[in-house]
């Protein structure tokens, strides 16, 4: 089947931008792909029209500020969420974000009110706010979040996704879910995140979907399946969820017997119906390792292990079984596992997590062998770990610390690159069959 070019361009809506990893995987830079190391070309089919980033806990708005940087101050706005109107923001096809994964229980519903409402302070209401209020609803939805949001919280595990998946359903969404870990498809680090995509009920993507049927649009017809190659031992057991209770029973009842989440690392919700699946990935394509991100020549000597420091680092990397004296006063036995030290470089990277920067011994922190010593990772290597372009977080007065804090922070762009592509590209296709 030809597929022509989109005559516009999609636009995005982009909240908590951060330092922008979404729009990089949708836009590329500088017209380059994100997959090809910036060195390719990349025609989007995607244009941000409007962005949000704000942190509450500091008073310098740092990501918002390399954002700026990168992009300028037009159409993104550095304020928080839930202060801004619905009515500010302009029509657009697409919302994306990656939001944090909180308690997203329903708190009360309210006389005379528009519908239920969350948990004040959840970000997740505030996409839901702004996706019940646009009277031009956007046609799609891509978010990110980390992989527990399938199993919290504690006492009623897959109860916080079974609101989110009721949610989007009354808004007129069909949806679908991959746990994604971005090594497993080649990418540099082992980063496990979920990654969500929903068609609305009005576009030709939500009529395909109900035609494919679940289990085909899972395994092999839908975006992620596209995106990322799959294969399941469980294809013809998949695990079938119905989410026909108003939000509010959903949000006290949900699986608040049940030990274990029903819900597997893939799914698909059409009409309140819920199909999901345990999947493996499929990829036999070429393989990026921590090696070949790493810089050549000369590296600034703070980021070499001091020989003083060298017990500390092999202590806390080590295996233990000790015991342990709480605050309180109490006596524990303490255990964890030993970690590889130094990091291998022919593999791709552990995950990088917010405490990566600083020069203190740290279980976490990433330490490679060089010939001249053990050192951690520069903030060039944990961007390019997630595939943002070399030094997309350096800004004056931006410490070491606080670039490596973005990169916890952020998602693989490689990730986003392809899921766009797909969804681009199926949009294509299903205009193409009408045309």
């Amino acid at each position: 089947m030809e597929i022509f070019s989109l005559k516009n361009k999609i636009k995005v809506v982009e909240l908590f931008a951060g330092v922008g990893g979404f729009r990089l995987g949708l836009e590329g830079w500088d017209n380059k792909s994100a997959s090809s190391g910036y060195s390719q070309n990349f025609n989007s089919d995607y244009q941000v029209v409007w962005s949000n980033q704000f942190e509450p806990s500091t008073k310098t708005q740092h990501a918002s500020l390399v954002y700026e940087n990168r992009w300028g101050k037009n159409n993104h706005v550095n304020a928080d969420i839930a202060t801004i109107s619905t009515d500010d923001l302009p029509d657009f096809d697409l919302l994306v974000g990656g939001f944090p994964c909180q308690d997203y229980s329903v708190a009360t519903s309210l006389k005379n009110s528009k519908g239920l409402k969350g948990k004040k302070g959840v970000l997740w209401w505030e996409i839901e706010r702004i996706l019940n209020e646009k009277t031009k609803k956007p046609s799609y939805v891509f978010l990110e979040n980390v992989d527990r949001l399938l199993k919290s919280p504690s006492n009623q595990r897959g109860r916080d996704f079974a609101i989110m998946l009721k949610s989007l359903d009354d808004l007129g969404y069909a949806v679908e879910w991959r746990v994604i870990n971005a090594a497993e498809y080649g990418m540099p680090q082992r980063r496990r995140r979920i990654f969500l995509v929903a068609y609305h009920v009005s576009t030709l993507l939500h009529k395909r979907l109900s035609e494919s049927g679940l289990n085909n649009w899972l395994l092999s017809k839908g975006i992620l399946a596209n995106a990322f190659p799959i294969k399941s031992n469980q294809s013809c057991f998949p695990f079938e969820i119905s989410l026909n209770e108003n939000i509010t029973d959903i949000s006290n009842n949900f699986n608040n017997i049940g030990k274990d989440s029903p819900f597997e690392n893939s799914g698909v919700m059409l009409n309140g119906q819920v199909l999901t699946l345990k999947i493996q990935p499929d990829y036999e394509g070429k393989r990026i390792v921590l090696g070949d991100v790493l810089e050549k020549g000369e590296i600034n000597a703070d980021f070499y292990i001091n020989e003083s420091d060298l017990e500390r680092w092999r202590y806390l990397k080590g295996g233990k079984k000790e015991t342990r004296r709480s605050a309180e006063g109490y006596e524990y036995s303490y255990s964890e596992g030993g970690m590889i030290f130094p990091d291998l470089t022919t593999q791709p990277s552990r995950t990088i997590i917010t405490g990566e920067g600083g020069i203190s011994p740290s279980r976490f922190k990433h330490v490679i062998e060089t010939p001249k010593g053990l050192r951690r990772l520069l903030p060039i290597e944990l961007e390019r770990l997630n595939m943002f372009p070399d030094h997309h977080t350096k800004l004056d007065g931006f410490s070491d610390t606080k670039r490596a804090f973005f990169m916890g922070n952020a998602l693989v762009v490689g990730i986003v690159e392809k899921i766009g592509i797909a969804l681009s590209e199926q949009i294509k296709s299903v205009q193409n069959d009408e045309f």
